[in-house]
């Protein structure tokens, strides 16, 4: 049943429905694999990384609100129950335990080098049949790009 009526054609509907969803489930396990790394980061950048990693949940966050709000708008209601979360989250995700500030970087590099190929996957498929979720798309990818630099950055120099 849809509650919310859509301009857009249905099989446009449905292919920025399914980038949206997908990226909603990204944009909320980063923000909790952040949220992990940030309570359970030990080593002599503690405090630069640990704070930095807040940087990393509240874009995760915002973004997710704006990403299911898109969705609604669509007429598609968003799932962000912790069951389709944890069923449908592939990105890296943390070990147990403490983790070290060089893991908790190469970590938040690999995860965020990961959602950017899938959305850059989903800005190709939105292009055509829905413009406006390619640019909150495309919106997000740049900020997590700038998210990433920033975290790679702290790989330098590198010991390889």
């Amino acid at each position: 049943m849809t509650v919310v009526k859509s301009t857009l054609p249905e099989p446009a509907r449905k292919v920025a429905g399914e980038a949206l969803q997908s990226t909603l489930v990204d944009l909320l396990g980063l923000s909790l694999i952040g949220k992990q790394a940030h309570w359970n980061i030990v080593g002599p950048r503690f405090r630069s990384i640990h704070l930095q990693l807040d940087e990393v949940v509240d874009t995760a966050r915002t973004f997710a609100d704006t990403v299911a709000e898109r969705s609604a708008a669509l007429g598609l209601p968003p799932d962000g129950r912790p069951e389709t979360i944890a069923a449908a989250y592939t990105l890296p995700g943390p070990k147990d335990g403490w983790l070290r500030d060089t893991e908790v970087v190469q970590l938040v590099v690999d995860a965020l080098e990961a959602a950017i190929g899938r959305l850059r996957e989903r800005i190709d498929a939105t292009a055509e049949p829905d413009p406006v979720t390619q640019d909150l798309l495309i919106s997000l990818t740049a900020e997590l790009e700038k998210q990433r630099w920033m975290f790679d950055a702290e790989n330098w120099p590198r010991d390889n």
